[in-house]
């Protein structure tokens, strides 16, 4: 599956629409497929059962390492956007340029997909369990397919370095040893966290108000973080850098 110029546009559109039906999982209410428990509770429940750990224990335990998926997601976000820049990340349109080797993309190339996806896996622990499965199965596929678009697209338009960036970065799986040097390139730190505010959101959501076992007031806590984010993003400089680098992501909710 390969994503069209469309949908590439709309992807931060499509992406909210995607998550907000996993929580409302309509097929449960319609069709009484699955049930409305949280997938954290379902996951709990099922370590319990299956003698791994006390119910009491694996609580804290999902919730613990569900905050420390969506801290991964935040740094992956927080760096990744500082090295490429706001401009590019939240950029309606694909950019070419020189080949980013800076920061997280020496290790690998799509660091800002691996934080998007560990944001929404913590943002899963409170949706239904079916509708977490809909929204781990849905993302991924549909990420991937915006990576191949932006990999033909770049190759096209940068040509051979890119392609030598391809050969010596991994697409998913971060290596430690690879071979392309840095370019010189400096992070703008304040203006990544501003520009990432939801996936802070999340974390601090995930990891403080998980123990109030309240998912209406883990949701809401989220959309606040949203409409926040947006705010931020609105009110933010339109600096795009002088010349484009080789790099854009899907935008996260």
């Amino acid at each position: 599956m390969r994503a069209s110029p469309f949908l590439f546009r709309f992807r931060l559109v499509i992406l909210v629409l995607t998550i907000a039906i996993g929580f409302w999982a309509p097929w449960v209410q319609m069709a009484g497929v699955g049930t409305r428990i949280s997938l954290l509770e379902w996951l709990a429940l099922e370590i319990s059962r299956l003698g791994l750990l006390r119910f009491t224990l694996a609580t804290p335990a999902v919730i613990l390492t569900g905050s420390l998926i969506a801290l991964l997601g935040a740094i992956l976000r927080i760096w990744a956007s500082a090295w490429l820049g706001p401009g590019i990340v939240l950029n309606r349109e694909m950019q070419a340029g020189a080949v980013m080797a800076d920061g997280p993309f020496r290790y690998v190339r799509n660091p800002l997909y691996l934080g998007l996806v560990s944001m929404i896996a913590a943002m899963a622990l409170i949706m239904p369990a079916s509708g977490a499965l809909f929204v781990l199965i849905s993302v991924p596929v549909l990420l991937f397919s915006l990576i191949r678009r932006e990999e033909e697209f770049l190759s096209a338009r940068s040509g051979e370095p890119y392609r030598a960036y391809l050969r010596s970065v991994p697409r998913l799986i971060p290596r430690v040893c690879t071979r392309p040097l840095p370019t010189g390139n400096r992070p703008h730190w304040l203006e990544a966290v501003l520009s990432e505010i939801t996936p802070i959101g999340v974390f601090l959501t995930i990891s403080c108000l998980s123990w109030t076992y309240d998912n209406r007031l883990m949701i809401r806590a989220i959309l606040v973080t949203l409409g926040v984010s947006l705010v931020v993003r609105a009110l933010m400089p339109k600096r795009t850098p002088a010349e484009p680098v080789q790099k854009v992501s899907a935008n996260q909710p």
